[in-house]
């Protein structure tokens, strides 16, 4: 089974969005069939096969997130977070300002779905393969 240190190794070689699709393939590798990150506290809940799964601690103090989704303003935080403009904590807090909770990643769809409070998707994205 893998562990978070294992998963940290793997995400320290993200620079960029360009170099996502390899640290997806590593974690496939180490059996990780999803994931999901909690925008609130920043950690995240890791899962493999068999109902495997384990959990990293959370990266920052708690933000608030709004109530409303303001799914504009995300995707313009997203892009430019992807283009490496923001680090981690500040996609973060933009992700609270903009009403979005958590995101979900599938390994076995390749998709990262992001998720307001009220649970609905508010963006699907498809991981490019590496």
């Amino acid at each position: 089974m893998f562990t978070v240190d294992q998963i940290t190794a793997a995400h320290s070689k993200v620079k960029s969005g360009s170099d996502f699709p390899g640290y997806m393939q590593e974690i496939i590798k180490l059996g990780v069939t999803g994931f999901e990150t909690y925008v609130t506290d920043g950690h995240t809940d890791y899962y493999g096969k068999e109902g495997y799964s384990t959990s990293s601690v959370g990266k920052y103090e708690k933000l608030l997130i709004e109530d409303a989704c303001n799914i504009a303003q995300f995707m313009v935080d997203l892009k430019a977070h992807q283009q490496g403009k923001t680090d981690y904590k500040t996609f973060c807090a933009d992700c609270a300002k903009s009403g979005v909770e958590k995101w979900a990643v599938s390994t076995d769809k390749m998709t990262c779905i992001y998720y307001d409070k009220a649970g609905n998707e508010v963006l699907v994205e498809v991981i490019p393969s590496a």
